[in-house]
């Protein structure tokens, strides 16, 4: 059986950008954890059998929307405490870039995003902790391109 070709934590990455042009990005430091979730939402309708009208229709789905959410959580670092709470503070999304590095190509997703929820928390005998989760602002384009 041949072993999957797989990418370490630190070849999945979660930056956000500036208002400069052209755009430069910058993964701000202290996550522990962190995800991208890819949403398509769906519209149900039943379709009748037209040979048997009394038959139990099966439901057919129709794609209605697309969406993304990144989540993230870990330390709150004082290199980018900052550049998130100053992202959540925003009226306006903001750029934003999560590439995942594998050997033989790279995955590319850019596009804006809201922060939507910004949580500092912490424990007796712990560090401060802050877990964020950002929602998409239209489109996330998709790029695939060879590795390094």
């Amino acid at each position: 059986m041949a072993k999957p070709t797989t990418a370490r934590f630190g070849k999945f990455s979660v930056k956000l950008g500036n208002d400069a042009d052209p755009i430069i990005y910058a993964a701000p430091c202290g996550f522990t954890s962190k995800s991208l979730q890819l949403t398509k939402d769906l519209t149900d309708v039943n379709i009748p059998d037209c040979d048997d009208p009394d038959a139990v229709a099966w439901v057919g789905r129709d794609a209605a929307s697309l969406s993304a959410a990144i989540t993230g959580e870990g330390v709150a670092a004082a290199e980018s405490a900052e550049t998130w709470l100053d992202a959540w503070e925003n009226v306006d999304s903001v750029p934003v870039k999560v590439e995942i590095f594998f050997p033989a190509k790279t995955i590319t997703w850019t596009g804006r995003m809201h922060v939507s929820e910004l949580t500092i928390g912490a424990e007796q005998g712990g560090r401060v902790t802050m877990n964020v989760s950002l929602q998409s602002d239209g489109e996330l384009v998709r790029t695939v391109s060879a590795g390094s």
